[in-house]
């Protein structure tokens, strides 16, 4: 049973993993705290602020104290969640956004601009923020453009941003620039190879940087034509960065490809994209292993492949005759001076493709998509020169292209680790470069807490975690922001033909865990009901998301689908524009807090109510300490009749379990928590759930799975 604050006590602390002299000096101080407030908010605000929750403390710890301070024992639909971190008016005028509003503010809003926080919302939809944001980023026009937006196409949903303008995003990139502060000394990029753990971490200046794009750019150059589509499939190293800025440098196109796909998936986007050449490794090397990856990708392409050695100088596979090493391929190149090609604003420099593998979406980024990012990444995210900035993630995703446009564009550094980030190599890597902003998956986040492969390493440099990808769970959360003395945990949802974010947190408003506080800046929501019509705003609701049209950066095309079909057919007309379909469900609360559901096909219908997912799995992922995932479907008898829930589990490496315990642990969670007319028929426990490469769950398998089990039952 949760004790309130004032029941606290010693023995609590020392069951929770302190010791007694660790228990008795935190009474104390809690006490004191206590008896100069009696709101729980205010005594969890203070023990943050003050860096009294130390992250050597157990995590057993962090979780008597934040479930007995700020879990609400409300069970309303449209509470708020509880708040866990709260900007000060000092620190907000710190940030990137607080200072430009600190400087335009009054000139714009007059009167009413008050400070950052209290006029945060006044100014998220102000007009002018296009043509004051570019001022703040790395982006230089050859030729500028004639005004920020031009609507009068009606045939174009989200209108012609940047209308005239010319310029290379990658020149962008490498040159250095007196605002934002990026020198050519500053360092570009640092890095480490996975089992060098106690080595010095390697880095790149801005100058050297640019030195190398342009080299490799020359040798583009000289063996393909301009405007060629040129695939990537490696892992996010400093030299994938080298080509991929090289590419477009180049005047070609970079196609984005997964270093996880099989064969048929590389060839897939290959022959989609209509790709004239692959660079690609000879092999991965993740957790001490190597795995082939040269052989998946000719069993793939029949173009040519530029292979680089994973490890080393020298490549430990054959090459076909057609194929080229690095080494030989940058042979010819003799000079590291080159000249970028300068395009139009809507020039296409990246293909990139949806998580989905066996029909993925193929989706062009114009130089449009960088510039939005890294504007969201500014503005959003907090990232600022000096910054050291490190994500997993690969450039088969919309996150490592984004990566590299949010430091190069705004003076950050790009910090990369080679190899797999799953364990304690990863982290002191992460100690050792001192990472001051850290993204992440909520997947990774659960690993990490699971094995508990970060203890003893020190992550304090910290200022911000970032989090994307999949619904955050709020325990991992808890510990991950406890690693950093409760930096706040930005929640990002967006995706790919966004080329950022639609909802987000927000360094000048209060955090919840696994929460989003504001629309990103310029983007405007609504949230539908079943009839197609948006709820008025700020009313409490749950509904699928309808976004404005007008939105820099978002695509205006597909390459093997129909763009008007899959993204504006059928969606009603809000404000004289036709809403863009998103697909995902999300709950509005009272405080205006937006909370993810799931995507509007995991949806589910229980005893005519309508629920989520994702709502399912949070309450069953507390249920029992055996549970380490869960995922709920819901399938239709094949009898007719009501919709069934059934959750399927994975357990925690050690634990034992059965289907028909879990199954009376999860209804009356659900019955306590949700509501007490659902009932749980199906449990199933299995070793691991069938995702997306990008590591989403695929519910529609499990239904489809539970569904031959409920025909098979019923049959019988």
């Amino acid at each position: 049973m949760r004790k309130s604050t004032r029941e606290l006590c010693v023995d609590d602390f020392v069951k929770a993993g302190l010791s007694v002299e660790e228990s008795n000096e935190f009474d104390g101080v809690l006490s004191n705290i206590i008896s100069l407030s009696s709101s729980p908010t205010d005594i969890w605000n203070h023990l943050v602020t003050n860096r009294l929750l130390k992250p050597s403390y157990p995590h057993s710890f962090h979780q008597l104290l934040y479930y007995s301070f700020l879990q609400s024992s409300q069970s309303h639909l449209f509470y708020d969640p509880p708040l866990y971190w709260f900007p000060s008016l000092e620190h907000a005028k710190r940030t990137n956004l607080g200072r430009f509003m600190e400087r335009y503010g009054p000139k714009l809003l007059g009167d009413s601009y008050k400070d950052p926080i209290t006029s945060f919302p006044l100014f998220h939809k102000f007009s002018v923020y296009w043509s004051l944001i570019l001022k703040e980023l790395s982006v230089s026009f050859v030729e500028p453009p004639k005004c920020i937006l031009d609507t009068s196409d009606p045939s174009k949903h989200g209108g012609t941003w940047l209308p005239g303008s010319v310029l290379n995003i990658a020149d962008c990139c490498l040159q250095p620039s007196a605002h934002p502060n990026k020198r050519d000394d500053s360092i570009a990029i640092i890095w480490r190879d996975e089992g060098f753990d106690d080595a010095e971490v390697n880095r790149i200046s801005l100058k050297q940087l640019r030195q190398q794009v342009m080299f490799v750019a020359s040798a583009i150059d000289a063996t393909f034509s301009r405007g060629d589509a040129i695939a990537i499939d490696m892992q996010m190293t400093a030299n994938a960065v080298i080509i991929y800025l090289a590419i477009v440098l180049a005047g070609c196109v970079v196609v984005s490809i997964a270093d996880s796909f099989a064969p048929k998936e590389i060839a897939a986007r290959l022959r989609i994209s209509k790709a004239k050449g692959i660079f690609t490794q000879d092999f991965i090397s993740r957790g001490g292993r190597k795995f082939p990856l040269y052989s998946r990708v000719i069993e793939a392409a029949s173009c040519k492949v530029i292979v680089l050695p994973v490890i080393g100088d020298d490549l430990g596979v054959r090459l076909r005759e057609q194929d080229l090493s690095w080494k030989d391929f940058l042979s010819s190149v003799r000079s590291d001076h080159y000249s970028p090609i300068y395009q139009s604003v809507d020039s296409v420099t990246n293909i990139l493709f949806s998580s989905g593998t066996t029909d993925p979406k193929a989706i062009p980024w114009t130089q449009l998509a960088p510039i939005r990012g890294a504007a969201d990444g500014w503005a959003v995210i907090d990232i600022q020169p000096g910054d050291v900035y490190c994500w997993p993630t690969n450039l088969g995703w919309v996150m490592g292209p984004t990566l590299i446009y949010h430091c190069l564009l705004t003076g950050a550094t790009l910090a990369l680790f080679h190899g797999s980030p799953l364990g304690h190599g990863f982290g002191k890597f992460v100690q050792d470069a001192g990472v001051t902003i850290l993204g992440t998956v909520p997947s990774l986040v659960k690993t990490w807490k699971s094995t508990q492969c970060m203890d003893g390493l020190d992550w304090t440099k910290i200022k911000l975690f970032c989090s994307t990808g999949e619904t955050s769970n709020v325990d991992d959360d808890l510990w991950l922001s406890s690693k950093a003395y409760y930096k706040p945990i930005i929640e990002l949802c967006g995706g790919t033909e966004l080329a950022s974010s639609y909802i987000a947190g927000s360094p000048l408003q209060p955090q919840a865990f696994g929460a989003f506080s504001t629309a990103s800046m310029t983007t405007g929501v609504v949230i539908l009901d079943e009839n197609g019509l948006p709820y008025p705003e700020n009313v409490p609701c749950v509904g699928e998301v309808g976004l404005f049209p007008l939105s820099l950066g978002a695509s205006d095309r597909l390459l093997n689908a129909d763009h008007e079909k899959v993204y504006f057919k059928g969606m009603p007309i809000f404000e004289g524009k036709v809403l863009r379909r998103h697909g995902d469900i999300v709950k509005r609360t009272i405080g205006g807090y937006i909370i993810v559901q799931g995507r509007a096909d995991d949806t589910m219908n229980l005893g005519g109510i309508k629920t989520s997912s994702i709502e399912i799995e949070r309450v069953c992922d507390r249920a029992d300490e055996c549970i380490l995932e869960t995922a709920a479907v819901s399938v239709a008898p094949a009898n007719g009749g009501p919709e069934q829930l059934a959750i399927f589990v994975v357990l925690k490496k050690g634990y034992n379990s059965n289907a028909e315990t879990l199954k009376k642990i999860f209804s009356k969670a659900i019955q306590t928590n949700l509501n007490p007319l659902f009932k749980v028929s199906f449990v199933k426990i299995v070793l691991e759930f069938p995702r997306t490469a990008s590591n989403k769950i695929l519910r529609r398998v499990l239904r489809d799975q539970m569904k031959l089990g409920v025909s098979a039952q019923s049959r019988l």
